[in-house]
């Protein structure tokens, strides 16, 4: 179980976010969750959101080159120490993260945390034996 994240590539000059995160909202595109890397030229936003589909049609429309990628959502206590688990459990299976990056939602007191990882089958299947709660796109769909 995965969850589809659009990587998008923008610019790297003043106003560029700005101007990505006004074509999602004109467009009614609700973000779950976002991260951004720089590189010299131009940036990598990540990002999660209400509807996948819709969003790759709207970005692809409006110019922007992205694709989907699939990574690994967990649920997590909101409280410190609770990746402690999730990391070591991951480690023990042989599973290198290539990036991470975490959200809060008003849900409950949890936090979640999105997982970049080369087998991402093996990270689930690694994860629930360890009674780690894998979360669903449909569950990142409907969060809050």
């Amino acid at each position: 179980m995965t969850v589809q994240q659009i990587s998008v590539f923008v610019e790297n000059r003043p106003g560029q976010l700005a101007e990505f995160t006004k074509l999602l909202e004109a467009k009614n595109i609700d973000l779950r969750a976002l991260s951004m890397a720089e590189a010299e030229d131009f940036g990598i936003l990540r990002i999660i959101v209400d509807d996948t589909y819709n969003t790759i049609q709207t970005l692809k429309n409006a110019g922007y080159i992205c694709s989907v990628t699939p990574v690994v959502a967990v649920e997590i206590e909101d409280k410190p120490g609770s990746l402690v688990k999730v990391v070591h459990t991951l480690a023990e299976g042989g599973i290198n993260l290539e990036y991470t990056y975490a959200f809060l939602t008003s849900k409950k007191a949890a936090a979640y945390v999105i997982f970049r990882v080369a087998d991402s089958d093996a990270a689930v299947e690694i994860l629930r034996k360890a009674g780690i709660k894998v979360v669903s796109q449909e569950e990142l769909e409907t969060l809050f």
